[in-house]
C-alpha cells in the first residue's frame, strides 16, 4: 500500500483551500483501477459485507480490503464494523464532484459533435444501389 499512500499524498493548489483539487485527484486515482470500478457497480445495489464483495475477484481478501481502503480515502465507499465483520457501502458524491469538474470541459466536446453533425447535414446521400435478383436454380425434375 506504500505505493499508492505516495500516490496520494497531493498537496492541494493554494488557491483551492477546499480541498476540492484532493478530493478529485483521490476520486480519479481510485476510479482508474477496474476492480475498484467493479467493487463500487457492486455496491450501487446496495452495503455488503467485504467477505461478499471479494467473492467474485480472483484476488486475495487482502488485496480487496486494500482496494476497499482506497475507495475509503477517496470517499466513495463507507465502512462500518461491528468487531471482525465489515460493511461497505456506496457513497456517490465525490462521484457527483468528479462528474460536475469533467462537465466544465464538456463544451469541447460538443463543439466537435455540432462540427460533425454539420458535416453530416452536408454530405449527399449515395444513391442505391438496385439488389440484384438471385439466380434460381432449376431442378431437372420434370
Amino acid at each position: 500500500m506504500a505505493q499508492h499512500d505516495a500516490a496520494l499524498r497531493v498537496v492541494s493548489a493554494p488557491d483551492d483551500p477546499t480541498g476540492e483539487a484532493l478530493l478529485l485527484d483521490r476520486v480519479f486515482f481510485a476510479l482508474s483501477d477496474p476492480v475498484r470500478r467493479a467493487i463500487l457497480e457492486r455496491l450501487d445495489a446496495g452495503p455488503l459485507l467485504v467477505s461478499a464483495l471479494a467473492a467474485p475477484f480472483a484476488i486475495s481478501l487482502q488485496a480487496v480490503s486494500r482496494h476497499i481502503h482506497v475507495l475509503a480515502r477517496a470517499g466513495l465507499v463507507q465502512q462500518q464494523r461491528t468487531g471482525r465483520i465489515s460493511r461497505c457501502s456506496l457513497d456517490a458524491g465525490p462521484i457527483f464532484a468528479a462528474a460536475v469538474w469533467i462537465n466544465r470541459y464538456s463544451k469541447y466536446w460538443q463543439a466537435q459533435f455540432d462540427l460533425l453533425a454539420v458535416t453530416l447535414d452536408q454530405l449527399t446521400p449515395l444513391p442505391r444501389r438496385p439488389r440484384r435478383n438471385q439466380k434460381r436454380k432449376k431442378s431437372n425434375v420434370g
